[in-house]
């Protein structure tokens, strides 16, 4: 796999990640914005063993992307690795922040939009997350940069739909609007990350791996921009009820407002306060939904390798 002209001596690839390229052995993004930010500690621990692991099982090579003291990195290991999960002076960063953090030569953790912009500039065709951003509740103009990056990154991006404390019904047509194709994964509804019933649906579904790695490839044969954004519900035994879901997110959003979060620290607040009002609940899930979009992703990588 070729990179695009100009960006070897900018991208660095963790060894394992440039051999399997070589190779043309399948390669995963994982963002790492969810260890760094997203997930407590320890849990991003476990998270990040988690996903690497049934990436490895599924016969692809996982790569977390994140900027790593300047370095935009296809792959974190090692020390490095353990500096992100340990949170040490790492800073959350979207696709608009991605120059500032090289030109300055911070350690950056990548949100789903800025993993995409370097999925791209690697020529990385599969990328899993937990959940995209979106369209914020009670704030119409307020919306995640996922949502551009994902209409003009050319990446199956692997999700259990978008985070539950956004504005579900408002995310799903903007995304159309944007002209983004959403596939669901066993599923006609769009998942609301936490739980799997949201009463919407989605125009097209695929019951396995291999019809989502033939769709993209005519997906890129017909030259469309954008990615093809996969969703499939969180794992039944961890998926949380609707119900329980909305009175949780509720009451996050008063407490945000109570305490006057605001910016890119709402999405991890709420997500906190989530967690605390289900009990620890939410966290279950979120691990349990991060393993199976690896997966997924894996089995989509390597369908797509044979294509």
């Amino acid at each position: 796999m070729k990179l695009p002209p100009g960006t070897t001596a900018l991208l660095k690839l963790h060894d394992t990640v440039a051999q399997a390229l070589r190779d043309g052995v399948p390669v995963v993004a994982l963002e790492s914005s969810v260890l760094a930010q997203g997930l407590p500690i320890p849990a991003n621990r476990d998270a990040d063993a988690r996903t690497r692991s049934i990436v490895s099982r599924r016969g692809a090579v996982p790569a977390i992307i994140a900027v790593v003291r300047g370095v935009p990195s296809i792959g974190l290991e090692a020390e490095d690795l353990e500096r992100f999960l340990a949170r040490d002076g790492v800073v959350k960063i979207s696709a608009r922040d991605l120059a500032p953090c090289v030109a300055g030569g911070k350690d950056g953790a990548t949100t789903v939009a800025a993993s995409l912009a370097l999925c791209t500039l690697a020529g990385l065709p599969v990328f899993a997350t937990g959940g995209i951003g979106g369209v914020h509740r009670d704030a119409p103009f307020d919306e995640s940069a996922d949502l551009i990056e994902l209409a003009r990154s050319p990446v199956i991006t692997v999700c259990a739909g978008a985070k539950s404390i956004l504005d579900l019904p408002a995310t799903l047509e903007r995304l159309e609007t944007l002209g983004v194709t959403v596939i669901g994964f066993r599923t006609t509804e769009f998942p609301g990350f936490f739980t799997s019933r949201t009463g919407l649906s989605v125009t097209h579904s695929a019951e396995t791996a291999a019809e989502i790695a033939a769709m993209y490839s005519a997906h890129r044969a017909l030259n469309r921009p954008g990615a093809i954004l996969v969703v499939q519900p969180p794992p039944s035994a961890s998926a949380l009820a609707p119900e329980i879901v909305e009175a949780a997110v509720a009451k996050a959003l008063a407490d945000a407002k109570g305490a006057g979060v605001s910016g890119a620290a709402v999405t991890p607040f709420l997500l906190a306060a989530v967690e605390r009002a289900t009990g620890g609940k939410s966290l279950e899930t979120n691990l349990a939904l991060l393993e199976a979009n690896a997966a997924l992703a894996a089995d989509i990588a390597v369908a797509l390798s044979s294509h």
